[in-house]
């Protein structure tokens, strides 16, 4: 059994590790106003917002003002049913194309908090590259730059970069950046 209350009456993660993006921001508020919502959140038993905090802000924005809860305990999938789409529409390609979308280009991660919060080693095993913030020495380029991929974070490139012209590796930060790309 579902019930409904505010979206106000949710806590926002304090410690979200999705700094977000501005243009991820206005995706996902572009596809609430355009589909309105298609996917659910996650909060805890204590109403504190898991999973779905940009998507809050956004609905909260253009005056969205309820949340349904169903609640579980993790053992089963919970489906959200949108009654009035076709996936085989072109309504319902944008859609999933605009939930795609929004979800890659709004994820900013926070390395320093996720760092302190979790560590290295649990954002490993979630394959999350977290940047060090003294590398005393690089040895192979092609790792680094793999593991720097993830962060997203265009101030500690340019101190990566920084760092491989100090070793002697020279390379400008355009080529750095092209093969940080690939």
């Amino acid at each position: 059994m579902a019930k409904q209350v505010k979206l106000s009456d949710l806590t926002p993660d304090d410690k979200n590790f999705n700094k977000g993006s501005e243009f991820g921001n206005s995706l996902i508020e572009k596809s609430f106003r355009k589909f309105g919502a298609g996917r659910s959140i996650l909060i805890d038993k204590n109403n504190r917002i898991i999973a779905g905090n940009k998507s809050v802000e956004n609905a909260m924005a253009i005056g969205m003002d309820d949340v349904q809860i169903v609640e579980s305990d993790g053992t089963k999938i919970i489906a959200v049913k949108r009654t009035d789409i076709d996936l085989d529409s072109a309504e319902g390609r944008e859609m999933a194309l605009a939930d795609n979308a929004s979800a890659k280009a709004n994820i900013v991660f926070d390395a320093e908090l996720i760092e302190a919060e979790v560590g290295e080693a649990v954002c490993q095993e979630w394959g999350v590259g977290i940047i060090q913030q003294d590398i005393e020495e690089v040895d192979d380029f092609n790792e680094q730059v793999k593991f720097t991929i993830d962060c997203d974070n265009i101030e500690q490139l340019e101190k990566l970069q920084t760092k491989l012209n100090v070793s002697g590796k020279k390379i400008s930060y355009e080529d750095f950046l092209i093969k940080a790309a690939l």
